[in-house]
């Protein structure tokens, strides 16, 4: 996956601000902790005026909604939907779940939107540069193993058929490998917070790594504050501060998923248009949407198209975005007048 799981003390990319007290007692407003594993990350789900006797039907139910998700979505588990569709070999419609209807179709429209930045058929790519099912390349990709992989992806090879009877993914290129790693967290978030609304909860904070989603108050009665983590590798840094005021929120970096060889340091966001790791200042972007799904979207496309080009697209979207450029030896920040909205403080430039 894209990023580090979130927690109360800190994490790649955000902090939990407000209700980090959770084992506060004393003070009567404790909040409910939920909390797992899933996709090769974690989740959490921090929970406001439920009674203790539901935490266990609560937590099996968080994990038995995840484990389905990603028995759809996974590219590890060689059984899951998504798998048996990129080991398919033919182009005759293949019947999916809406939900996987419904992920592919925001993947496809934001990777338009995105001109291609967004493109959840770079999973070829990611493989060969060592970030998905297969291992760690021990030499750098020469031009001809890239040019191999870049023929398999592209979004025009992929659609979504809504029929009567169900929906249906299609793909006119045989080879064709989807990786819907850098939309899965937001997908799963959306669905935590779906789970808990139809358990009659209001007020909440649910994350799936790197993404955020909240409804309602905290257990002191104050709204959710999540902190966007400095790029550095002090987890208590602090960026920024926000009030997601029940929206999701995702980031995008390249600063922790990486790994060295022959000297270079590679990102795992991997550029479609050259089939090489990003090589520009910008080391993260961050989205806050209606849904986290949205959020998760629009980050690794802002972040695969660079500082300039992701300003120029969040105006033109009216995307809340905030961004975080390397100078010389610090950072910059530059955020979206949509994002202002949402800022509770800011510790970095925003030139």
């Amino acid at each position: 996956m894209k990023r580090n799981w979130l927690y109360c003390t800190g994490m790649a990319a955000f902090m939990l601000l407000s209700g980090c007290d959770d084992h506060n007692q004393s003070r009567g407003n404790s909040a409910m902790i939920l909390e797992g594993r899933t996709m090769g990350t974690f989740w959490r789900i921090s929970l406001a005026g439920v009674a203790s006797e539901r935490k266990e039907s609560l937590q099996k139910a968080a994990q038995q909604q995840l484990d389905q998700d990603d028995r759809e979505l996974s590219t590890w588990k060689k059984d899951s939907v998504l798998s048996r569709f990129n080991a398919y070999r033919g182009v005759d419609p293949q019947p999916v779940s809406d939900n996987m209807a419904d992920i592919v179709s925001w993947s496809l429209r934001i990777g338009k939107a995105t001109g291609g930045a967004m493109d959840i058929t770079v999973g070829p790519l990611v493989n060969l540069w060592g970030f998905g099912p297969d291992k760690q390349p021990v030499k750098i990709p020469d031009q001809a193993q890239i040019d191999a992989a870049r023929a398999l992806t592209g979004l025009s090879h992929l659609r979504v058929i809504q029929r009567a009877e169900g929906a249906y993914l299609q793909k006119d290129l045989p080879g064709l490998y989807v990786d819907l790693s850098t939309v899965g967290e937001g997908f799963a978030t959306d669905h935590l917070a779906r789970l808990m609304e139809k358990e009659g909860i209001n007020s909440y904070l649910v994350s799936v790594g790197g993404a955020v989603l909240t409804r309602g108050k905290n257990a002191q009665g104050e709204p959710w504050k999540v902190a966007i983590q400095k790029p550095t590798d002090r987890e208590n840094a602090v960026q920024a501060v926000v009030d997601l005021q029940g929206h999701g929120i995702s980031t995008s970096g390249s600063y922790r998923n990486y790994y060295e060889l022959d000297g270079q340091r590679l990102s795992h966001v991997i550029d479609p248009t050259t089939g090489r790791p990003i090589q520009h200042k910008l080391v993260s972007a961050t989205v806050i949407a209606t849904t986290a799904l949205e959020a998760d979207g629009w980050d690794t496309g802002l972040m695969v198209l660079g500082a300039e080009k992701a300003k120029a697209l969040a105006l033109r979207e009216n995307l809340a975005v905030y961004l975080i450029e390397k100078q010389g030896n610090g950072f910059s920040s530059w955020m979206s007048p949509q994002f202002k909205a949402f800022i509770l403080s800011n510790q970095g430039t925003t030139p």
